[in-house]
């Protein structure tokens, strides 16, 4: 019998979409892909479920915003309106203003659509930020996954700008006060500022080129770079595998979950139409910028009470809390004919540069503080890591202040407040309100994981107070699961590394440093319970458990 009788005949598909698909597997292979791909465990968290959100937030923002794209022109060319909104007929505005407010009252379903973007963006940001700091409490930006940490942290920074140029399109009086903010804070830079304001704004402000420019940069872009940072992310995550919360039978060497097809993807899918449902819900039900209010942009007036939206709200904020001079000590100087004007350039970038030059070099600093060149696919609990935690918490709450701040004037006069002392507590807030939350954490996770260990040694309280046959009193505890005594004692409790010597014996002054680093981090610890501690209250435990049962025999007995 000859080799090509006895070859396996070719696969022949029955269906036309079957042979379609194997047509194209035949050339592009894709098959292989998929079943690679499908069988991907991913775990499964709540807390994973804020990527998801974001995922899903910027899938709503290109459908929304592909809609919106038919209608609006992005032109600052004037004009007189004459659409249905009567309040405004015949008010001369930008053709950017115009058509926005035609999308809002003309076009069929334009304000949903509007109000959709609005809220999705609001949500796409929010979702990204909470995802950033579940990674950053759990220590999931660990080797291998410092790159990514960096591909999330320029996501966050492209979120923003997607936010603010699209904030900034409708060319109202609200949008207009922010871009007169950019714009101050764009001649604060020295030398140059000026230069680049007249190349952005196509001439002195307003000028008659930034909503083109602007609507260039939203819809195109970097809605490009977002694309390119999620697919960069979502390839490290298949690379690196899913990282994983501790439990029994977890380990650094596999991932406990559900595989992508068929299980994960159904719920993802599910997720995502929860997700669109929601913001769709907010969109039909709250209305958000309501631009109609605010009217054309006019450079002449400031409307009061104006915030921008939130995520942009810390610069705002801490230029409000920037003092213009301490008494006699001014922040504006005149220095060969340039304008230093401090008490705009420090607030607008010095604490976001701060922020942001933090979360990029953090991975890092930990890993060089630590000596830690470790693979960590299973995730830390924030209270075992009380440092970190800390400082993630002292970082947060110096935003909240900046971010409250931006809002000084509304709680001033919905609170009935001086807005001089709402100022002043902001300020002091601004120094001390980081250390204090850092202090409060560091103590509350450091009891918490007292907490634990007395938990994992003792049992769980019952309430159940007892006398011994001997006449002592005691509680009775009830013995813990497996499972619950594993998540309380099966975590690292690093301790400090001293000063190591080089290869030359000797102990450089960056050595010391990161000594007194690992000391400041780890020096207040709690380590976990031993094997041999637990078998020890485990005993004595039993022996008390055992009296309790013969007292309450007795007890029985006697009556």
């Amino acid at each position: 019998m000859s080799a090509s009788s006895t070859a396996e005949a070719p696969f022949v598909a029955k269906t036309k979409v079957g042979r379609f698909t194997d047509f194209v597997d035949q050339r592009v292979g894709g098959s292989g892909i998929l079943r690679e791909f499908g069988r991907k465990v991913f775990p499964d968290h709540w807390s994973f479920m804020f990527g998801e959100v974001a995922l899903y937030s910027f899938v709503i923002l290109l459908l929304s915003g592909t809609f919106l794209t038919f209608f609006f022109d992005p032109s600052m060319a004037e004009t007189h309106y004459q659409g249905s909104y009567t309040p405004l007929y015949n008010v001369e505005m930008s053709v950017a203003y115009s058509s926005s407010l035609n999308i809002s009252f003309d076009v069929r379903g334009g304000l949903f659509m509007r109000q959709v973007h609005h809220w999705a963006a609001l949500l796409f940001v929010a979702s990204l930020g909470v995802h950033m700091l579940r990674v950053f409490f759990t220590g999931a930006f660990r080797k291998p996954r410092e790159m990514n940490w960096v591909v999330g942290g320029v996501l966050l920074i492209l979120a923003m700008a997607a936010g603010f140029t699209g904030y900034s399109l409708p060319d109202d009086l609200l949008s207009g006060n922010g871009l007169r903010i950019i714009d101050g804070v764009i001649k604060s830079i020295p030398v140059i500022g000026t230069y680049i304001s007249f190349f952005l704004f196509g001439g002195e402000f307003p000028g008659t080129a930034i909503i083109g420019r602007l609507y260039v940069l939203h819809i195109l872009l970097v809605p490009a770079l977002i694309l390119l940072m999620i697919v960069i992310h979502l390839f490290m995550v298949v690379v690196h595998k899913h990282t994983q919360y501790p439990g029994p039978g977890r380990n650094d060497g596999n991932v406990v979950g559900y595989p992508l097809g068929p299980v994960y993807a159904a719920k993802a899918g599910g997720f995502f139409f929860i997700v669109f449902g929601v913001v769709a819900l907010m969109a039909a039900a709250f209305t958000i910028n309501p631009i109609w209010n605010y009217g054309p942009y006019d450079p002449s007036p400031v409307s009061a009470g104006t915030q921008p939206d939130w995520y942009i709200g810390f610069v705002d904020g801490a230029l409000r809390l920037m003092p213009g001079v301490i008494n006699d000590f001014h922040f504006e100087y005149v220095i060969f004919g340039y304008t230093l004007t401090l008490n705009v350039l420090l607030p607008a970038l010095v604490p976001a540069g701060i922020i942001f030059t933090v979360l990029f070099m953090y991975p890092w600093i930990e890993r060089w503080v630590t000596k830690d060149d470790r693979e960590h696919h299973v995730l830390d609990r924030p209270r075992n890591a009380p440092t970190r935690t800390a400082i993630g918490v002292a970082g947060f709450t110096w935003y909240c202040v900046m971010w409250a701040a931006a809002g000084s004037d509304l709680i001033a006069t919905h609170f009935h407040v001086s807005l001089n002392d709402v100022t002043y507590w902001l300020r002091a807030l601004f120094f001390i309100g980081p250390v204090i939350a850092f202090v409060v954490t560091k103590r509350i996770a450091l009891a918490l994981q007292r907490k634990d260990r007395e938990i994992a040694l003792h049992g769980r309280e019952t309430g159940r107070i007892v006398r011994l046959p001997h006449g002592e009193f005691i509680e009775v505890h009830a013995p813990l699961d497996e499972y619950k005594r594993y998540k309380l004692v099966g975590f690292e409790s690093p301790a400090p590394i001293p000063a190591q010597p080089n290869e030359h014996g000797v102990v450089t002054r960056k050595e010391k440093r990161r000594a007194a680093l690992s000391k400041w981090f780890f020096e207040d610890r709690v380590a976990p319970a031993t094997p041999a501690e637990l078998e020890a209250a485990h005993a004595h435990g039993h022996g008390h458990h055992e009296a309790v049962e013969a007292g309450e025999s007795q007890k029985t007995l006697s009556h």
